[in-house]
């Protein structure tokens, strides 16, 4: 961050002198077959699983439902430690390793310390983990399995980022915090430049993204940015972030038309942007104003209704955080805010197995409990009977 603007005002951005002839490599190879735009050598160090190239999937039904041309989902919970996180790490970490640095550490809900201890382990380097006491178990038992030292903080997000950031300071480690790192936004770029080249570097319209501290979101604008000044696409899609109404400090400064945000206290079961500091604050207005797009915030429900139908019309099995996108199309299709002629994309960024007690908060009804034996299949006639994709 800029020494002289400070940690919430002052992040960087990485630059490159674009050049027109940029190859992007050939799809399946994982992120840094993108090497061309990313700030770390071709041929470096980088984690030895694959990251990155996650599949995308149509999704008629939901694009009928949303009043638009075409629905797509990309779904991040394919990346090794089940998020899109994982982006961000693998560039943290190959160039923490290319300058010598072999303890990484960072400030976390979940998602980012799982992927820092999957990620760091296959590497053989030591991840430092602060999370909040609100984190979810599944999480933290990741990280307490792949070796990492897990520190959890009597608090929440923002005071354990805080006390990370000491340490990092304090002991000299390498920062993987969002934020405060700029290689880390270039990893999460790598996701929208996937999206681009699935639409032959025609864009999208809208692409959707869940936004918590605001670096992923940022992300997303920064890969357009970088695609624009090579000449590999010509426009620019409108950018969403979506908030959780109980944590929701940018959707309330982007009405105000304000450029920066006053901290809350968060309150949302979606934990993975249960954020009242925003981080990257200024980057994701910037994002949402500068692509003509927009922040938004929806109601935990809301939130669970995405979930519900990621999973029961697609078969993705998404977090909270990981289904907001979506459920910020759904809120602006209400609005009136999706065009007929539009092509959407939701990021689901994390899976849902990440967070289990949030996917079953979003459940309806219960299994039917039955007694073995034939007497079984009189109860059974209900489920032969009752249309494919509704509850008997």
């Amino acid at each position: 961050t800029c020494s002289v603007c400070g940690d919430l005002l002052g992040t960087l951005d990485v630059l490159y002198q674009p050049s027109r002839k940029v190859s992007l490599g050939a799809p399946g190879a994982g992120l840094f077959r993108l090497s061309a735009l990313l700030p770390v050598s071709a041929d470096g160090p980088r984690p030895p699983l694959l990251v990155g190239d996650t599949p995308m999937y149509e999704a008629p039904k939901i694009a009928r439902r949303l009043g638009v041309a075409g629905m797509f989902v990309k779904d991040e919970g394919r990346n090794p430690s089940a998020s899109m996180k994982d982006r961000a790490t693998a560039v943290a970490l190959a160039h923490a390793a290319s300058i010598g640095c072999t303890t990484v550490a960072a400030a976390s809900t979940g998602n980012a310390a799982a992927s820092l201890s999957t990620l760091a382990a296959s590497m053989g380097m030591r991840a430092v983990i602060f999370v909040p006491r609100t984190a979810p178990a599944p999480k933290v038992a990741q990280m307490l399995l792949t070796g990492a030292s897990v520190v959890m903080v009597d608090g929440n997000y923002d005071q354990a980022f805080d006390l990370c950031a000491e340490a990092v300071r304090h002991f000299g480690w390498y920062s993987r915090n969002t934020a405060t790192n700029p290689f880390l936004a270039e990893g999460k770029k790598t996701c929208s430049i996937e999206i681009a080249e699935y639409f032959q570097f025609v864009p999208p319209d809208v692409i959707a993204v869940g936004v918590g501290d605001g670096c992923v979101f940022g992300a997303q604008h920064k890969a357009f940015v970088d695609l624009l000044a090579t000449g590999l696409v010509k426009t620019m899609p409108r950018l969403v972030g979506v908030q959780a109404a109980g944590a929701d400090p940018l959707a309330r400064a982007f009405a105000k038309g304000r450029d920066t945000c006053e901290p809350m206290e968060p309150c949302t079961f979606a934990d993975s942007i249960s954020v009242g500091v925003p981080r990257d604050q200024v980057k994701a207005l910037r994002a949402a104003r500068a692509t003509g797009g927009a922040i938004v915030a929806v109601p935990d429900d809301r939130i669970r209704e995405a979930m519900r139908m990621l999973a029961s019309e697609l078969g993705v099995f998404a977090e909270p955080a990981g289904a907001a996108g979506l459920a910020g199309l759904l809120e602006l299709a209400d609005r009136g805010g999706l065009r007929p002629s539009d092509r959407v994309v939701a990021i689901v960024s994390g899976h849902g197995l990440k967070d289990i007690k949030g996917a079953m908060s979003a459940v309806r009804g219960a299994p039917m409990q039955v007694e073995p034996g034939p007497k079984a299949l009189d109860a059974l006639e209900a489920i032969a009977h009752c249309p494919i994709g509704l509850p008997p």
